[in-house]
């Protein structure tokens, strides 16, 4: 079967990546053309658009980069037409995915949607297309089954893919004593830093990062840089702060860190599996925050706070993000025991709602087994 995948983030690379493992199992002529990165690329996909030059976060990076965004769409519907797949695969990145599904349903491809668009947090609207243009649609949050059956939307919930992919990787993990020595750190206990993998985000959240070191002189702090990203640009944002630097080894860090100062997303979730002490943070465009609160239909913007439905994790969004209250709730992550062991004792539950492993394997053949029924 001849597949088209369409990623736009980091995240949707890997998960995609796990996903296009899987479904060679249950396909020996599986062939892939992706919009997506380099682990897609590795998996055997060939890369139309590489998601260094798709991810554009917030209202008003988009509508600056609308003219972009406009001839992207324009090309991938071409792309799709040219390539005829039988099978459509959209991971995520919801304000293209959902008008390329539309497009293509039109069209009489088959699509898939693998990793439900966050409709429940806004534009629930939303739903209305999915019903329409979505031939399958699978979730990896436990609660977007309830979310999709109210609106009596079909969706299969098979745990989450972060599971696998963390379980597998920790067994290649070397010992800490190996890592301090291959990555020339000083021995420190380590706070991970990790300011995500968008430019105008990793502006923001370096600064507010790096400030922290002075409070915390007997710990090491590190940022796991954005594949994509060279180090000349992190280094011309810390200028005298000259944090150490980490690249392609953001898993084994946060397995070997104490504390994290995580930026909202998948990468907070991630923490949480690892069993690392977080804080949540977030810096953006003043008027996307602003038009962000005001539409957003959640309590919370860490995906282990949406999860558990509770502030599980403190998250330091916009005006919060600041000197003092950063330092403050990092002081009660590395230094209060009691407030340490009952995050770790919610990570573990944590962990038991997200469904045990195999979720990419079981979505992979659920996905071929669908496409075959129905033809």
């Amino acid at each position: 079967m001849k597949y088209y995948i369409i990623a736009g983030e980091t995240s949707g690379d890997m998960h995609a990546a796990n996903l296009m493992h899987e479904i060679k199992k249950f396909d020996n002529n599986a062939d892939f053309r992706c919009w997506g990165g380099d682990l897609m690329e590795k998996e055997g996909g060939e890369i139309v658009k590489h998601i260094k030059d798709l991810s554009f976060m917030g209202f008003v990076e988009v509508l600056m980069n609308i003219r972009t965004i406009s001839k992207n769409l324009k090309f991938c519907k071409t792309d799709l037409l040219s390539y005829q797949p039988d099978a459509l695969i959209l991971v995520d990145f919801p304000g293209f995915n959902l008008r390329i599904a539309q497009f293509a349903k039109k069209k009489g491809l088959k699509v898939f949607y693998y990793i439900s668009p966050s409709v429940w947090a806004w534009k629930e609207s939303r739903v209305e297309i999915i019903k329409k243009s979505v031939d399958k649609l699978f979730a990896i949050l436990p609660f977007e089954k309830d979310f999709y059956k109210k609106h009596n939307c079909d969706v299969d919930y098979e745990g989450h893919p972060l599971i696998d992919q963390i379980e597998k990787l920790k067994k290649q993990f070397s010992t800490r004593e190996k890592f301090i020595t291959d990555n020339n750190l000083n021995g420190k206990k380590i706070i991970a830093c990790l300011p995500g993998s968008r430019k105008q985000e990793i502006i923001k959240l370096i600064p507010e990062m790096s400030k922290q070191q002075q409070f915390f002189p007997d710990f090491e702090f590190v940022i796991a840089c954005a594949p994509n990203l060279s180090d000349d640009f992190y280094f011309s944002i810390l200028k005298n702060n000259q944090l150490k630097l980490l690249r392609n080894k953001t898993y084994e860090l946060m397995h070997h860190s104490h504390a994290g100062i995580i930026k909202s997303g998948t990468s907070t979730l991630e923490a949480a599996l690892f069993n690392l002490p977080e804080v949540c943070c977030y810096k953006g465009n003043p008027i996307s925050i602003w038009i962000a609160r005001k539409v957003a239909k959640v309590k919370y913007i860490s995906l282990p706070n949406l999860i558990m439905n509770k502030l599980l994790i403190k998250e330091l969004i916009q005006e919060n993000l600041n000197e003092l209250q950063l330092k403050s709730e990092l002081e009660n992550i590395i230094y209060d025991i009691n407030y340490r062991n009952k995050l770790q004792e919610d990570f573990t539950y944590l962990k038991e709602l997200l469904g045990g492993p195999g979720a990419s394997k079981r979505i992979a053949e659920k996905l071929v087994n669908f496409y075959l029924q129905k033809n």
